[in-house]
């Protein structure tokens, strides 16, 4: 087995031609951190971006970032912390929910998997900050798309059809993003002792409010010990977090808890803890607890999740927890990940998708790692991975396609 290791983009351009000529299968990884998720890949050669790294382009002033595809996305955080801002999707670090040691994720992998954190409801994905990017397809042939502005955005926006590709289409090699400043401050409200039925009332009350909540969530009793040291154990939590300059979030926070009167107990948790709380939940720490039990990822309607949730349980055990007003659902199977089953209820309670994120390796083989696709929307896809990688040499089968 090959490993390349280009850092250069010239280099990569170089492997991948080569692999295009030959019809040779690439894995393409950057550190590895969701190497994991998909289905199991039977390859002899693998594309190592981890040194294709380095900042190219960082204009505070300007809100915009240029990287390298491999570079940590660690690393750029903390460069952006030191100016005030911020990547607003709040990427999602999988490493601990995979096993791994955190901040191992990388910039190019954050588009590749369209990342986003409990602010998906107000500030959106990756796919929604990408500004442009260079790329060699997996014809072997090296394009550019988008720009350093969004004014420079034109044409067909082949960036965004990176997003959530996996790797399948073409190999990033350079990204572009924009960048807002963080929040000055944050505070989260609270609401204990609520029913899973009441929280989703709660956080629909919540989001429709003038309050500007930027992220709402519900922790059920069988999971508030596992976030903040276990600060919240003991009661279902549901999560109402509110950013901005600090008269303005206390003013909101009061206005807020003024309306949710008569929804449970009310409890406040100021900067430091809100931090650490929603980047518990972005990173799904309740269920990071290095077993290998099937863990899914479900987005579907926030009014129908938790009916979803109370019919599976009546069939199989399944731990839960909710994000983006109850939209993103994950569930801890304690058996069998329930595949079929899962898919059905989600299908029954008005559609969505149903992600398998953790699972051994022969389950991943066996079952659709990711939602079976309509047939037209199947062959749109075969199409669009036609024009990209028409040898299919870029993580053959990772997603069934």
């Amino acid at each position: 087995m090959t490993t390349f290791t280009p850092s250069t983009p010239e280099q990569v351009l170089e492997t991948v031609s080569w692999a295009a000529a030959e019809e040779t299968p690439l894995e393409v990884v950057g550190h590895g951190s969701k190497r994991a998720i998909g289905r199991p890949l039977r390859v002899e050669h693998t594309l190592d971006l981890s040194q294709l790294t380095g900042v190219t382009l960082y204009e505070p002033e300007e809100l915009v970032l240029s990287a390298r595809a491999g570079t940590p996305l660690a690393e750029l955080e903390k460069l952006l912390a030191q100016n005030n801002q911020e990547f607003a999707f709040e990427p999602m670090d999988y490493g601990p929910l995979l096993g791994q040691e955190p901040g191992r994720g990388t910039i190019g992998g954050a588009l590749a998997t369209n990342l986003a954190g409990p602010r998906r409801v107000k500030a959106g994905a990756a796919r929604d900050h990408i500004l442009g990017i260079h790329a060699v397809s997996g014809r072997g042939a090296s394009f550019k798309s988008g720009g350093r502005v969004v004014k420079n955005v034109t044409g067909y926006d082949l960036s965004k059809a990176m997003a959530g590709s996996w790797g399948t289409l073409a190999v990033v090699t350079d990204v572009t993003f924009k960048v807002l400043p963080r929040a000055a401050t944050e505070a989260t409200l609270v609401l204990r002792g609520l029913t899973e039925e009441d929280a989703a009332h709660a956080m629909a009350l919540a989001m429709g409010s003038s309050a500007e909540v930027a992220s709402a969530a519900h922790l059920p009793e069988s999971v508030t010990g596992r976030v903040l040291d276990g600060a919240l154990r003991g009661k279902g939590s549901t999560l109402l977090r509110l950013e901005g300059f600090g008269p303005s979030v206390a003013y909101r926070f009061d206005r807020l808890s003024a309306l949710l009167q008569g929804h449970g107990s009310h409890e406040r948790l100021d900067d430091a803890q809100s931090r650490q709380l929603w980047r518990e939940v972005r990173d799904c720490q309740p269920f990071a607890d290095g077993t290998p039990r099937a863990v899914w990822r479900v987005s579907m309607a926030p009014s129908q999740g938790h009916h979803m949730v109370m019919a599976l349980r009546m069939q199989t055990a399944v731990d839960a927890f909710y994000d983006w007003q109850g939209g993103l659902i994950w569930l801890r199977m304690e058996a069998d990940p329930e595949a079929d089953l899962l898919r059905a209820l989600i299908a029954q309670y008005g559609g969505g998708h149903a992600t398998l994120i953790r699972a051994p390796a022969p389950w991943r083989s066996a079952i659709p790692v990711f939602q079976p696709q309509p047939p037209a929307l199947a062959a749109l896809s075969a199409r669009l991975k036609d024009q990209f990688d028409s040898r299919a040499i870029l993580n053959p089968g990772r997603m069934g396609i």
